[in-house]
């Protein structure tokens, strides 16, 4: 399967929230997956339109842990501030959905709160961006404040 688009996989994910620090959380959907890191940009913005960006080396050191206590359907990513989802597909009403409805998820796992209260949150603090319109797949990551998490 290709990972030129972006996937519930991962994929050129093109999201320019995640920069160096950033923790990344992966599904793994088959036993003995890879990984790959490649299309680095030092500079983009919200949303990928063409193809371009201002493309830069990956260096680095990534650390993998696998977490058995997680059930993902998508990418989520922490920075030092922000919890982020994200969501993919063809229809980028349909990604910013995917998206909201991880970041709910998320929200519930972390606070307990209720699928209602979490989904006010979520109007009341959360930010829906969209991530790229390129490469087949729309993407849309849906960011939280870590200090706006109860």
């Amino acid at each position: 399967m290709s990972s030129k688009e972006p996937r519930a996989f991962g994929g050129n994910m093109d999201n320019k929230e995640l920069g160096a620090g950033s923790t990344l959380y992966f599904p793994v959907f088959v036993l003995g997956a890879l990984f790959s890191a490649s299309d680095g940009h030092a500079l983009q913005g919200d949303c990928e339109v063409c193809l371009t960006a201002i493309k830069a080396a990956l260096t680095g050191t990534v650390e993998f842990h696998v977490r058995r206590d997680l059930r993902l359907a998508s990418p989520r990513a922490e920075t030092a501030v922000d919890w982020i989802a994200m969501g993919f597909n063809e229809d980028l009403e349909d990604a910013a959905k995917a998206a909201l409805r991880d970041m709910i998820a998320l929200i519930r796992e972390r606070s307990g709160l209720s699928a209602q209260d979490a989904y006010t949150l979520c109007s009341i603090a959360a930010d829906l961006r969209v991530t790229q319109m390129v490469d087949g797949n729309k993407g849309g990551h849906c960011v939280l404040a870590k200090s706006r998490m109860p």
